[in-house]
C-alpha cells in the first residue's frame, strides 16, 4: 500500500506546512489538560511527552495513518511469529525470548519458547557455576575476569547493560567486551588479566564474522601460550549456533549457547548474546531484565494505539522525520551507567530504518531514519547542549531520568544531595528547551543591549522526558523494549523491512577483497578505483612492501 496516496498522510502534509507556527508556549497556554493527555505509563516508566510539536488533530492524524498502514495488525502479525522480516524469509521474534514459560509461540510447527527457557538454564548453571567459583580454570583458580569478543549487537547490547547495571555485578567479577578489529582494543582488554583466571565468551551466530574471529584467535593466542593448548576447553566458551566451527576452535560444545535466525543482532541482548551479562548480574537478575522486556510488550500488543506508548512516541518521530524534515534525535540519559546507551540506541534505530527501499523492492519517496546520538547529563550541557539551544537546527531529544541514584548503596559525605542536582539539570534542560527566553524577558534584566539577542533563546525545542524510580535489570529491560517498539512503529509506517541490513555487506566483501592486497609479498595488480588503488599503494609502503 502506497500511504503517500491516503488522506491520513495529505492531511499530515497540510498540517506540516505549520510547523514552524507552532509554539509551545502557546499550545500549554491554551490546554490546561495538555500535560495530562500526553503523559502515560508503559510499564514503571512515566512518559511525558507534552513538549512535543504536536497538537490532538496531529495526534489524532499519525494514528490514523498507523491504522492505515495496519500497523496493530504487523504487531500481531510479529508476535505470533509471521515472517515479516520478507529479503530474508524469517520471522521477528525477539519478544518470544521474554515470554514466561509455559508461553506457547509457534515458529516452523515448533515452539520456540521451550527452547529459548531451555538455553537460558544452561546460561544460568554456567553462570551459576562461574560465580560461585566452581568453574575453575586448567590451573585451578577461580575465574576473575569475563572477556566478551564479538561485534554489533554481540557486543552493544551486552557492554551497554553491563555498564548500565553496574549496582548488581557481582563483587568479584569483571567484564570486558573486545569488539573493534583494531588490536588495541584487544591489547587494551588483556594487559593486565592473567590468563590462569580468564574465561571469554566468544559471540558469533555462525562463527565465522571476520572481526570477531581474528580477536578471537589472538585472545587464543595469547592464553594456550600461557597455559597450553588444553587450556582452551577450560577457558573459551560460545555463543553460536555452529558446532562444527566452535569445536575446530577448541571448545567443547557442550559449553556452546545457540540461538536462532529470528534473533537479529541488534535484538539479541535477552538472547545467550547476553551470556556475560547474566555472569555479571546472576540469573535472578537476567529474568527480571526479561521481565520488563515483557512487560512493555504486553503493553505494545494490547493497548490501543491511542494509548499505546511506544507506538506513539514512534509515530511523533515519523512526524518530524517524514513530514518536517528533522534529521536527527538526541538521546540524553542522566545516569552515568547509562553512558552507552546512546551508541546502543544508533545501531538499534539507524540498522533497523536507516533504509531506502520498501519491503516491495520500490524506492521510499520521503525521509527515513534519523541520525541518532547522544551522551549522558550533564557533560553534554557543557558541550552540544549549546547547538540544542540556539543552533539553526531543531533536534528532538529524549531525557530519561531516575528518581533514585545509581549509587544509592556507596556510602560518601554529600553524595545524596548529587542527585537532586543531577534531577534539577534534566529537568530544567528541558524546560529552557521547550519554553527559552524571549527577547523581551532578557531585556528586562540585562541592561546591554547589544547582548539581548545573544542571551535570547527561541525555545520550541521538542522533547521526550522518561522518568521512572531507579535503573534496575527490569527498569533497563522496559527502556530497551521501548525504543525496540517505537523503531518497529516507524519501519510499519515507512514500509521497510526493519530486520535486515543489506548495508552492512557490501563493505565486508571489499574488505575481503582488499586485505590481500595489502599483505601480499610481491605488489598487486590493483582494479579499484584510482583513491582507493592509490591508498592502498601508500599503505603497503608504510609497511614497508613493494
Amino acid at each position: 500500500m502506497d500511504l503517500t496516496q491516503t488522506d491520513a498522510w495529505r492531511a499530515l502534509e497540510t498540517h506540516a506546512t505549520e510547523f514552524d507556527r507552532l509554539d509551545l508556549r502557546e499550545l500549554f497556554a491554551n490546554d490546561p489538560a495538555r500535560v495530562d493527555q500526553m503523559t502515560r505509563a508503559c510499564g514503571d516508566l512515566t512518559i511525558d511527552w507534552s513538549k512535543h510539536l504536536v497538537t490532538p488533530a496531529i495526534v489524532n492524524g499519525l494514528i490514523a495513518l498507523a491504522e492505515e498502514a495496519g500497523l496493530a495488525g504487523t504487531i500481531a502479525a510479529m508476535m505470533r511469529g509471521d515472517r515479516i522480516n520478507t529479503t530474508e524469509d524469517r520471522a521477528v521474534l525477539h519478544t518470544a525470548l521474554r515470554a514466561p514459560r509455559g508461553t506457547t509461540v509457534m515458529e516452523a510447527g515448533e515452539d520456540v519458547v521451550a527452547g529459548v527457557h531451555d538455553v537460558l538454564d544452561g546460561m544460568a548453571a554456567l553462570s551459576g557455576r562461574v560465580r560461585n567459583g566452581d568453574w575453575l580454570g586448567v590451573t585451578g583458580l577461580e575465574i576473575e575476569t569475563v572477556v566478551n569478543i564479538g561485534i554489533g549487537g554481540s557486543d552493544l547490547g551486552p557492554v551497554m547493560a553491563y555498564e548500565a547495571l553496574a549496582a548488581f555485578r557481582h563483587p568479584r567479577l569483571r567484564c570486558r567486551f573486545v569488539s573493534n578489529v583494531d588490536g588495541s582494543d584487544l591489547v587494551a582488554a588483556l594487559h593486565d588479566l592473567d590468563p590462569a583466571t580468564t574465561l571469554f565468551v566468544i559471540a558469533s551466530k555462525t562463527f565465522t564474522t571476520q572481526e570477531t574471529l581474528a580477536n578471537a584467535r589472538s585472545a587464543r593466542t595469547w592464553l594456550t601460550g600461557a597455559l597450553g593448548h588444553d587450556a582452551v576447553a577450560k577457558h573459551f566458551v560460545a555463543v553460536s549456533t555452529n558446532a562444527d566451527e566452535v569445536a575446530a576452535f577448541g571448545i567443547d560444545p557442550d559449553n556452546m549457547f545457540g540461538f536462532w535466525d529470528w534473533v537479529g543482532g541488534r535484538y539479541s541482548i535477552d538472547s545467550a548474546i547476553g551470556l556475560s551479562l547474566m555472569i555479571a548480574i546472576g540469573a535472578p537478575g537476567f529474568r527480571d531484565m526479561l521481565a520488563g522486556f515483557r512487560a512493555v510488550d504486553e503493553h505494545f500488543a494490547s493497548a490501543p494505539l491511542a494509548e499505546n506508548v511506544p507506538a506513539l512516541l514512534g509515530l511523533i518521530e515519523v512526524w518530524y522525520r517524514t513530514f518536517c524534515g528533522l534529521q536527527s534525535r538526541a538521546i540524553l540519559p542522566y545516569s552515568r551507567y547509562l553512558h552507552r546507551f546512546p551508541a546502543y540506541l544508533q545501531q538499534l534505530d539507524m540498522e533497523s530504518n536507516g533504509k531506502r527501499t520498501r519491503v516491495g523492492g520500490e524506492p521510499v519517496t520521503y525521509e527515513t531514519g534519523p541520525v541518532i546520538w547522544g551522551e549522558p547529563g550533564t557533560n553534554g550541557q557543557h558541550s552540544f547542549h549549546q547547538l540544542l539551544h540556539q543552533g539553526t537546527t531543531v533536534i528532538p531529544a529524549d531525557f530519561v531520568v531516575f528518581g533514585t541514584p545509581d549509587h544509592r548503596d556507596v556510602e560518601l559525605d554529600g553524595i545524596e544531595a548529587h542527585h537532586d542536582l543531577l534531577v534539577a539539570n534534566c529537568l530544567a534542560q528541558s524546560e529552557a528547551l521547550a519554553f527559552g527566553k524571549t527577547a523581551e524577558e532578557v531585556a528586562a534584566t540585562e541592561p546591554n543591549p547589544l547582548l539581548v539577542s545573544h542571551r535570547t533563546f527561541p525555545g520550541n525545542r521538542p522533547s521526550t522526558t522518561i522518568m521512572a524510580p531507579a535503573l534496575t535489570p527490569s527498569l533497563l529491560g522496559q527502556l530497551v523494549a521501548l525504543y525496540e517498539h517505537q523503531v518497529f512503529t516507524q519501519g510499519v509506517i515507512w514500509g521497510l523491512n526493519s530486520f535486515d541490513q543489506w548495508g552492512v555487506e557490501l563493505g565486508k566483501h571489499l574488505a575481503a577483497a582488499i586485505i590481500p592486497e595489502l599483505t601480499a609479498n610481491e605488489a598487486p595488480a590493483l582494479a579499484h578505483d584510482p583513491s582507493t588503488n592509490a591508498l592502498i599503494d601508500r599503505y603497503r609502503s608504510m609497511r614497508g612492501r613493494p
